[in-house]
């Protein structure tokens, strides 16, 4: 068995594959191919694509596509229950599609179904995703003068805030929450927490001031793949002033940043040990 060829990294929401896999008892449904993006089992910050998965007249409804992997000796694993990062040795990594209800008998092992992915509910993900990032950048970029020390750089050259302090991401609909710990290590790695404290609106202010410049530029955005298949590396990459970014990313995207009418931010520090940076984005 070979890994899942996907194609939604293109934008693709409709596509055939034939089933390899059908697990009843966990209710999943498992093709060579699929457009639909699993969250991820490791780092779940975007939720999976829903949809249909149909033959002809007959249909299913696809509430969340997932993660799976078989390994050597033929034991399948799903979601939250893989053991092994993506990617691991011995494992063969697929795209499971749970479903609601029963199966009809037109959908079986080596039938070719259709799969489509609801367009709406990926498009907001898509700029819910994008958004998350570019105030990811946008914060790395306002509190970088508050750095003592030397850490590695993000993307456009700032030091990485994100990388280094944050612990958890959510993507919805058009929008995300991202947690950040400032806590003893983060002022041990150089960062000046009291200052930020004293300065949060401030530079909540200047990062809604960055991120409105970058959405009237109306930069590219785009997904690069290593090769076809859910185990390889994807990158997204977007065009701002400021030049070109990219980092890996198996998410999905937006293609261009004209599709934003606004991206703000609002920081949360009522916790000093935590900042809760909540991301909304309006469609264009």
């Amino acid at each position: 068995m070979e890994s899942t060829r996907i194609t939604f990294p293109a934008g693709s929401l409709q596509g055939d594959g034939e089933v390899l896999i059908i697990d009843r008892e966990i209710a999943v449904v498992i093709g060579d191919a699929t457009p639909f993006h699993p969250v991820d089992h490791t780092w779940p910050d975007q939720p999976g694509d829903v949809g249909t998965l149909s033959v002809g007249d007959a249909q299913v409804v696809v509430t969340e596509a997932v993660m799976a992997a078989v390994s050597d000796d033929g034991v399948l694993a799903v979601g939250a229950d893989i053991p092994v990062k993506r990617g691991a040795d011995g494992w063969t990594w697929l795209v499971a599609h749970r479903i609601e209800g029963e199966l009809p008998p037109e959908i079986s092992v080596g039938s070719v179904v259709t799969l489509e992915v609801d367009a709406e509910h990926r498009a907001a993900l898509s700029r819910g995703h994008t958004a998350c990032h570019l105030a990811s950048l946008a914060l790395d970029a306002v509190l970088a003068d508050l750095w003592r020390k030397e850490i590695a750089m993000d993307p456009l050259g700032n030091p990485d805030f994100e990388g280094k302090a944050n612990q958890s991401s959510r993507i919805h609909a058009d929008g995300s929450v991202d947690e950040y710990r400032l806590g003893k290590s983060l002022r041990k790695a150089g960062f000046d927490s009291e200052g930020f404290a004293g300065s949060v609106d401030e530079r909540e202010t200047r990062i809604n001031a960055l991120l409105a410049e970058w959405v009237a530029a109306g930069g590219e955005s785009r997904i690069e793949v290593d090769g076809p298949n859910i185990s390889d590396r994807r990158t997204w990459r977007c065009e701002l002033p400021g030049g070109e970014v990219g980092f890996l990313c198996g998410g999905t995207h937006v293609r261009s940043l004209t599709e934003f009418a606004a991206i703000t931010v609002s920081l949360d520090l009522s916790d000093p040990q935590l900042l809760v940076m909540t991301t909304t984005a309006v469609p264009a």
